[in-house]
């Protein structure tokens, strides 16, 4: 709690907040997960098991969590960008993202159409020019600057997009510690803690094209087998896969090293 506590200090915002969005996870959960088999959940039921009062469930029952646009947003662009990695229609003869014109037959219009959904191409376009991954040439054409969509939107927004990974994480936890571990989903992690600062800027970097490599591995595969990507993949079924991957470092205090 205490990372989660320092974010939301940080961005001003107070206890009450964070308590807020939690009485609405716990009411959600128990309508959607705790309801009697064969019953209706009733405000009663979930005020016994939430510790909540009746008039609070009733209140958060009504009110529900609204989708969230900047999420969405985050994932148009993104699968903008890694299909410009991924796919040969956008890649040169050494199988790099070529540069792109606009419009036109294998254009930036044409990549948007593909993977943005219903959003406007030039929307899009002012993103990944924003956030510095796309820059125009003197000749007109797109060129790709970097591999992965690392957003710059407002404090708020950042915290709801990168927020979700959280989320991700603790339903992988939540699923480590309720089923057998031959069923268990792959949660790993490597951790040194007396390394010299000398060695972090190599660690950085090996670890960011090693992860980057394994990202864009797992992109093309997952893309050639989902419906929205390849309307031509045959199956039933609809699930959502996700692998994050997540770097720390800080120095190790007096109080650390003697704990």
């Amino acid at each position: 709690m205490r990372p989660l506590a320092r974010i939301l200090l940080r961005n001003g915002l107070p206890v009450a907040t964070l308590v807020e969005h939690a009485k609405q996870a716990y009411v959600d959960i128990a309508v959607s997960e705790f309801a009697v088999p064969g019953r209706k959940p009733s405000i009663s039921r979930v005020s016994v098991i939430t510790g909540l009062t009746r008039k609070e469930v009733s209140r958060l029952m009504k009110s529900g969590d609204a989708p969230s646009a900047p999420v969405e947003r985050y994932h148009r662009a993104a699968r903008v960008l890694t299909a410009w990695v991924r796919e040969d229609d956008f890649r040169d003869a050494d199988g790099e993202p070529q540069a792109l014109p606009v419009e036109g037959a294998g254009g930036f219009a044409e990549l948007v159409r593909r993977h943005g959904g219903d959003v406007p191409h030039r929307a899009v376009l002012d993103e990944l020019v924003r956030v510095g991954a796309v820059e125009r040439g003197d000749d007109g054409r797109l060129r790709l600057l970097t591999r992965a969509y690392v957003p710059r939107t407002g404090e708020q927004d950042k915290l709801v997009i990168l927020g979700s990974d959280v989320a991700d994480l603790m339903e992988s936890i939540d699923h480590n510690l309720t089923h057998a571990p031959k069923e268990a989903f792959f949660q790993r992690k490597v951790a040194y803690d007396n390394l010299v600062s000398s060695c972090l800027p190599d660690l950085r970097a090996d670890a960011s094209e090693r992860a980057q490599a394994l990202l864009e591995h797992l992109d093309a595969f997952m893309a050639a087998h989902d419906r929205d990507e390849n309307p031509e993949v045959e199956g039933s079924g609809r699930y959502r896969a996700v692998l994050g991957i997540h770097y720390l470092e800080h120095p190790v205090d007096e109080e650390e090293e003697t704990s």
